[in-house]
Order: structure tokens, then sequence, then C-alpha cells
């Protein structure tokens, strides 16, 4: 069995606890959903970083509250580079599967979606995005 990395990103508005705590809940569920089958047993690590514009709350409380009790899970700064995206929670989460890397899906959602247009479906997770509104 190989590890396989997860990318996604997600961005909120305001800084506040609700917002991180509702948008990194969100960006998981989505990477739930794109990735059938991922299990919180499955997942080796998980590492969250955020902008340093986001101080409200660490984004690995929204996983613990859906069930990652035993996932390792760490969260950091995102380096400030000049003219990043703003106000970004990001997560690398590390999958032990038999799903080949071809077959990962990347979820990035909101503003994040400009990141890496290579790495996922942006008509899908806009759609998703749209449906859960």
């Amino acid at each position: 069995m190989a590890i396989r990395g997860i990318r996604g990103a997600i961005t909120i508005e305001t800084d506040t606890e609700i917002e991180v705590l509702s948008a990194t809940r969100e960006l998981l569920e989505e990477i739930v959903s794109m990735n059938p089958g991922l299990k919180p047993e499955e997942i080796a690590s998980a590492l969250f970083t955020a902008t340093e514009d986001i101080i409200s709350a660490f984004p690995a409380r929204a996983a613990r509250e859906i069930g990652w009790d035993h996932v390792p899970m760490i969260c950091a700064r995102e380096i400030p580079v000049t003219a990043s995206l703003e106000k970004c929670i990001r997560v690398l989460i590390h999958w032990n599967t038999d799903v080949s890397q071809g077959d990962v899906q990347h979820t990035y959602l909101r503003r994040a979606r400009s990141l890496r247009p290579d790495l996922t479906n942006n008509e899908l997770a806009a759609q998703a995005e749209g449906e859960r509104k």
C-alpha cells in the first residue's frame, strides 16, 4: 500500500473562529466526497497551514470535530510570500491507499481555486460549492 498526498485549500472572508472552523470542515468534507473510500483510519497524517492573517482558530480542530480523533495533525503558518492569496487555509493529507496518485482528487474552493487549477477539476468544485449554498 502506498501513501498518497491529497492537497486542498479554501479561503475565508473574515478571521473568526466560526468561519475558520466552518470553512475547514467544508474543505475536508469536499475532499472526502471527491475521494470515495477515504476514511480517517487510513489517514497517516494531515498538515494544515494558514496565512498569517488567520489567528482565531486552529484548522485541525475542525477535523477533530468531524471525527478525525486519532489522525496525527499539525497546524503551521504559511510563508508570507509577497502578493500571495490572503486568508487561505491549506491542507496536505497523507492517505494510505491503493488508489493511484493520478486518481487522487485535489480540492480547491472559493478564491483558492486559483492556486492550482492544474490539480483540481474547478468545474466540479465550483458546482459542489454552489450546491451547498
